[in-house]
């Protein structure tokens, strides 16, 4: 039998421990819905860029804010939404999901699962949209981001923390190139994240394959926003990549994210802007499509030690029609990044893979994100591929040219198959400085341009196996002093006599 006292102490504990609490929602009702935008009455105090809850469970984000109604970008099917729909604010702004659980996944912008590996881990997050750091919070780029590709580390450098333009028509490798890089980050200490947007699910599916193969995936993160996801999903995809990588900077780490392709980001938010009835400029695009990619790449940054010292390095792709890269979207976008890496349509049909035309690459940082081997070997490489280009515009129409002529062009076509390399298959800094070497001291030219691709590993396996004092040294210092430089040419000159003699390193 229950007591009278005990009851009111209950009672009394009970309401001790009771909070009243105000919870502000703000309520509206659907106007009309299609075409992934929906308008909304009724929600005079939401935010811009608010998540929004429609009574479906369809979220979607607040793009407009008009004086009778608010335009919302649906991050969900359209068919679920009917007119009348009850909307409430969330009270959050747009945010994605973040932190070490995503690696080795492939999420949406919004970090769910798209892999079928289950539920990811962690509920830390962070806004969509985020300040780029200032001036003071940052310091100059000056360390090396290896690409593992001889054309990229040696005349186009990339160092962390920079925004290095891919650009080039559609099927001449400019994913491919990104990939390269991202495999080329094992052991590295750098955590990527590969944005996929307007993609085929097919072709998100075989990157992820590649970068299993190769040991990439376990420090990846594939974002994905399809072809077949609403394109508000496919505007917020590069922005969640971007918060992602940001997550890993801030803590001191060293991050790097790729947009491919921010031309199908543009023609999203084109989509967006045009259905939510915002003023077309030029093609069409809303005056602001300048401060969208802006903004974004603005947030790749190399942070000062007080800071922490991370960095978050930007590789954004964009795709031009016939090589136009004077376009409105390309031109923006060089304008905006700190160098491009452009790809020449009659470079990969001639067989130069990657197609990089180096008199139309530029990398703004230039060598202050060099290692010092590849700073000593890569001047002459400059200097010689410059003169190439310069003279075999004219040897076409000579019939007989002088040997200094002759001799420029001869190495220039030996310098170009050097260049060459296969997809999927990175080298260390150590064994392009060497290959390079090779070819500004000279020992390529005695060599049949058909060769060298077949001498090339010989020659790395050499000197491996009969100089690895040598070898460690470099890996060690990343440096080549004038004892090594001798070293080296004595080796590069015992092997190719051998060649010559018929015994290629042996």
């Amino acid at each position: 039998m229950l007591k009278p006292e005990e009851v009111t102490s209950v009672l009394k504990q009970e309401l001790s421990a009771f909070e009243t609490t105000l919870e502000m929602v703000h309520v509206g009702t659907v106007l009309e819905v299609g075409d992934g935008i929906a308008r909304v009455h009724g929600l005079g105090g939401a935010m811009a860029s608010e998540l929004v809850e429609f009574s479906s469970g369809v979220m979607g984000i607040v793009l407009n804010l008009e004086e009778d109604n608010v335009g919302v970008i649906l991050l969900g099917p359209d068919n679920e939404i009917g007119e009348g729909d009850e909307v409430r604010t969330t009270g959050r702004i747009s945010e994605t999901r973040v932190g070490e659980a995503l690696f080795g996944r492939v999420v949406n912008p919004l970090g769910e699962p798209l892999d079928g590996k289950g539920e990811i881990l962690g509920d830390a997050r962070r806004p969509l949209e985020y300040p780029a750091p200032g001036v003071i919070e940052r310091q100059p780029v000056c360390e090396p981001l290896q690409t593992g590709l001889k054309v990229v580390d040696s005349v186009i450098p990339i160092g962390r923390g920079q925004r290095e333009l891919i650009i080039g028509d559609r099927q001449i490798g400019k994913s491919a190139l990104a990939i390269d890089t991202i495999i080329n980050q094992r052991g590295q200490g750098v955590q990527c994240i590969y944005v996929a947007i307007g993609q085929k699910m097919s072709t998100v599916a075989r990157t992820r394959a590649v970068l299993e193969q190769h040991g990439a995936l376990e420090y990846t993160c594939i974002v994905a926003a399809t072809a077949s996801d609403p394109p508000a999903l496919q505007y917020i995809a590069p922005y969640a990549g971007c918060a992602i990588g940001e997550e890993v900077r801030d803590r001191g780490g060293h991050a790097l994210v790729i947009y491919d392709d921010l031309s199908k980001h543009a023609n999203a938010y084109r989509e967006v802007s045009l259905l939510l009835r915002r003023p077309p400029g030029r093609e069409a695009f809303p005056g602001d499509i300048f401060n969208l990619h802006s903004r974004l790449l603005e947030r790749a940054a190399k942070l000062s030690d007080a800071n922490g010292g991370g960095s978050l390095t930007a590789l954004p792709i964009v795709e031009t029609q016939e090589g136009d890269f004077s376009a409105y979207i390309p031109t923006n976008l060089v304008s905006i990044t700190d160098g491009q890496i452009y790809l020449e349509p009659d470079l990969f049909y001639a067989g130069q893979r990657p197609a990089v035309n180096v008199g139309m690459s530029v990398s703004r940082v230039g060598s202050a994100a060099q290692t010092g081997i590849m700073k000593r070997v890569a001047g002459r490489l400059k200097l010689d591929l410059a003169h190439y280009r310069e003279f075999a515009a004219f040897a076409q129409f000579a019939s007989d040219l002088d040997v200094s002529t002759q001799a420029i062009l001869s190495r220039g076509e030996r310098m170009m198959e050097v260049l060459k390399q296969d997809q999927y298959a990175p080298m260390s800094a150590v064994d392009q400085a060497i290959t390079i070497f090779a070819g500004t001291q000279g020992f390529w030219d005695q060599v049949e341009v058909a060769a060298i691709r077949r001498l090339e590993p010989q020659l790395l396996e050499y000197i491996h196996s009969h100089y690895p004092e040598l070898v460690r040294r470099l890996n060690e210092t990343l440096r080549l002093d004038d004892p090594d430089a001798e070293t080296l040419r004595q080796a590069m000159g015992d092997f190719f006599k051998q060649h010559a003699a018929g015994q290629p390193g042996q």
